[in-house]
């Protein structure tokens, strides 16, 4: 079986850094589908509360009989559950549902800095990281200026800022604002809901490499040092998108994915989302 690169976060800890996963998997769809990946070879899931699929994901990690050291398991706290104390309860609820003492990674899901102090929110998964129920905290969707402000405020970095990416859509501030603290970039959206698939410049790159367009994708986002994890329930797909740890992308073709960026955000904008 292929070994999944690691990448060491700014906490000592190594993640896996290729991962599945199960935003919009359905309740008849989440166990076969974890069940599946974690066959192939995936031993990185990432869920959240707000996915309510946090007990089909705990399911199928019980079932595989996978040791629990070998496993990375990422969950997110709820939109509407910000308080500094809800981190801390919210997780405990989630770690039921999951059969789990403890998972790898917490994110706060979102900023909403119109709905809330954000500030408190990340102090509160500070309280989780130091009860033990979560081995390491980050964010997700947060922007520079959130970054700054609760490192500033707390003197705690977060170990991940998950956000949007993918060819067309560099979001390159975010990166900038995120590697300026040492916080390791996730990859949501990796395929861009499937539109960078159809670039021109992509299926030249595939077909010179044998890969698929989404092989290549997902190789882009392992070569440029982010954590990725696509979502896929079709069998056949999750094994194509584990099957990138065969082939390497060249210099020049890292430069003409790149160059492919367009400002093409397709989900919500983090000031924004509340």
């Amino acid at each position: 079986m292929a070994q999944v690169p690691t990448i060491t976060l700014n906490d000592g800890r190594a993640i896996p850094q290729l991962g599945i996963g199960v935003w919009q998997v359905s309740d008849d769809d989440i166990v076969p589908t974890v069940s599946k990946a974690l066959e192939v070879g995936y031993r990185h899931v990432d869920t959240a509360q707000g996915y309510q699929n946090e007990e089909g994901v705990g399911k199928a990690i019980a079932a595989s009989g996978i040791a629990r050291d070998d496993l990375w398991v990422t969950t997110k706290l709820a939109n509407g559950k910000h308080e500094r104390s809800d981190a801390v309860a919210e997780l405990k609820v989630s770690l039921e549902k999951l059969g789990l003492e403890y998972v790898d990674l917490y994110l706060i899901h979102w900023p909403q800095p119109l709905n809330g102090d954000y500030v408190e929110t990340w102090k509160g998964m500070i309280d989780a990281l130091e009860q033990g129920l979560t081995k390491s905290i980050g964010v997700s969707n947060f922007q520079p200026e959130h970054l700054d402000k609760i490192v500033e405020a707390t003197g705690k970095i977060p170990a991940v800022n998950q956000i949007e990416v993918h060819p067309t859509f560099a979001n390159q501030a975010a990166v900038d604002g995120s590697t300026k603290h040492g916080i390791t970039i996730e990859s949501w959206s990796p395929l861009g809901l499937g539109s960078d698939l159809k670039n021109e410049t992509l299926g030249e790159i595939a077909a010179a490499a044998g890969k698929s367009p989404a092989q290549v994708i997902l190789r882009w986002h392992l070569q440029k040092g982010y954590v990725v994890f696509p979502k896929s329930i079709t069998p056949s797909r999750i094994e194509e998108n584990f099957d990138i740890l065969d082939f390497e992308l060249s210099a020049d073709d890292l430069a003409r994915i790149d160059a492919l960026d367009e400002d093409n955000r397709t989900g919500g904008h983090p000031d924004k989302m509340n």
